[in-house]
């Protein structure tokens, strides 16, 4: 049983949404001992320039006010650091990703927290997590040429080094629903616990 899963909805809607529907099927079917719980429907803030400069003033050089602009993005890091098992309800807006979602990633990739700069390049920090993503859309197809969610998705968590993602997809649901959902219960139901 997995120890601790970071449960992450990014659905705009809190009732009726297909993405919410499936990331808790996914909870329960895969258990943990400690559920952390970020719904993304509470807007998270857009960077700012005094986040940036916050951000890029070393750690112990920080004013209580910059600790202070940082201590959301410290909270969402630890979220991180501390799941085993991060599941994310993932709606497709627009061929890509919630704005809201957007925001969370601007918030968690730190150089220093999550990824380093090395000589070879950036190198991801939380390496050793599994990631779920419960996707969901009306009309644009998982893996597809228009889908530019699930490869940006993947990308990121891979930067921050997180390279072990499942996507259970209940894609083109406006062209049959039906099928789309017996597909991804069909596949929640065979994910490894």
């Amino acid at each position: 049983m997995t120890k601790t899963i970071l449960h992450i909805d990014a659905s705009a809607r809190r009732e009726g949404s297909t993405t919410r529907d499936l990331s808790d099927r996914i909870v329960q079917h895969l258990g943990a001992a400690r559920i952390i719980r970020r719904d993304l429907a509470t807007p998270l803030p857009l960077l700012t320039e005094s986040w940036i400069n916050a951000n890029f003033t070393p750690a112990d050089q920080r004013s209580d006010a910059q600790r202070n602009q940082l201590t959301l993005s410290d909270t969402l890091v630890g979220e991180l650091q501390d799941a085993d098992t991060i599941v994310i309800g993932l709606p497709i807006y627009n061929f890509s990703v919630p704005a809201a979602f957007k925001a969370w990633i601007d918030l968690v990739a730190r150089a220093g927290l999550t990824f380093s700069y090395t000589e070879n390049g950036p190198k991801g920090l939380l390496d050793g997590k599994r990631v779920v993503l419960a996707i969901a859309s009306g009309g644009t197809a998982v893996g597809s040429e228009i889908d530019f969610a699930t490869d940006y998705v993947r990308h990121v968590l891979g930067f921050i080094g997180i390279t072990d993602v499942e996507v259970v997809a209940a894609d083109k649901m406006a062209l049959d629903a039906e099928a789309a959902l017996n597909n991804a219960h069909k596949a929640v139901a065979e994910l490894a616990a």
